[in-house]
């Protein structure tokens, strides 16, 4: 018996990286999974990896239309809507704030705001007659705190938190539960994205983000696109039949505070100065 027998999935965002694991780990649980992006390609291809129960459809999420023809087609080839999971996202742009360009705000919340609002909105007039669903979008650290992203897309992902609550108040007398999934920095394509087969190649940058990690988060571990799909499989799932309304940070820690170890090395390298048996400079 699968977590999700008999349930119906729609993935957005689902040729690469944590969409791309989504559909698979959801189909791995009894799923029938609408593996949706707009690259044709690689959602077909995604969906024969998958098998029987999965089909492409193309949809552009920032165009009303598509996305209510994409829920239309989860309906009309298996019957029901049972789970939304909003994945499709954009880059960050790393400008200063003094120099951003409005366009790129506007074109950042038309991807991250705007077609996660279609998204529910359409999901939810599908799960309203049939008891319920569960609509689950990928946000982000970068939506609690400042320095992880550029500021077009921590804004985007913290819009997407409010949204999530605002629709879970709204949505929860139909029985049907909105939440959020905020990860990490995960080892991704999204880091990659710059080079051919960005997927494949973000192993090389495994080491580099483990250092990182051990200065930044309490768990010394490298986060990738398994585990956000493993939480998205439980916000999906009826295991969570009681949540709703909620953000869950899958960050090993990292909005938490920093490691122990950093701060005992900080505080160690201070008391040395201040007896003088350490070097002032940095």
């Amino acid at each position: 018996m699968g977590t999700l027998d008999g349930k119906v999935c729609v993935v957005t965002g689902a040729t690469s990286g944590i969409g791309a694991r989504t559909a698979g780990v959801l189909a791995a649980e009894g799923a029938r999974v609408v593996v949706a992006s707009r690259r044709t390609e690689e959602g077909e291809a995604l969906a024969r990896s998958i098998g029987s129960t999965a089909v492409f459809h193309c949809a552009d999420m920032c165009v009303e239309a598509e996305v209510e023809a994409l829920v239309d087609r989860a309906v009309e080839t298996f019957g029901r809507l049972d789970v939304l999971v909003n994945d499709t996202g954009s880059p960050s742009h790393l400008t200063s704030v003094m120099d951003m360009d409005p366009s790129l705000l506007e074109a950042t919340f038309s991807v991250h705001v705007t077609g996660t609002l279609l998204g529910i909105k359409h999901a939810a007039r599908a799960m309203r007659g049939t008891g319920g669903g569960s609509i689950v979008t990928m946000s982000g650290v970068a939506g609690h705190a400042g320095g992880w992203a550029g500021i077009d897309y921590s804004v985007a992902k913290a819009a997407v938190a409010h949204l999530t609550r605002c629709a879970a108040v709204e949505l929860g007398e139909y029985g049907i539960r909105v939440n959020s999934v905020s990860p990490g920095p995960m080892l991704t394509g999204a880091f990659g994205a710059a080079a051919e087969d960005a997927d494949g190649r973000v192993e090389v940058l495994r080491h580099v983000m483990a250092d990182m990690r051990r200065e930044q988060q309490p768990l010394d571990a490298v986060g990738g696109t398994d585990d956000p799909a493993l939480a998205t499989l439980f916000l999906a799932s009826d295991a969570s039949r009681m949540i709703t309304g909620q953000d869950l940070v899958v960050d090993g820690g990292l909005l938490a505070g920093r490691p122990a170890p950093v701060l005992m090395r900080e505080r160690s390298r201070i008391a040395a100065i201040v007896a003088g048996d350490g070097p002032a400079e940095a």
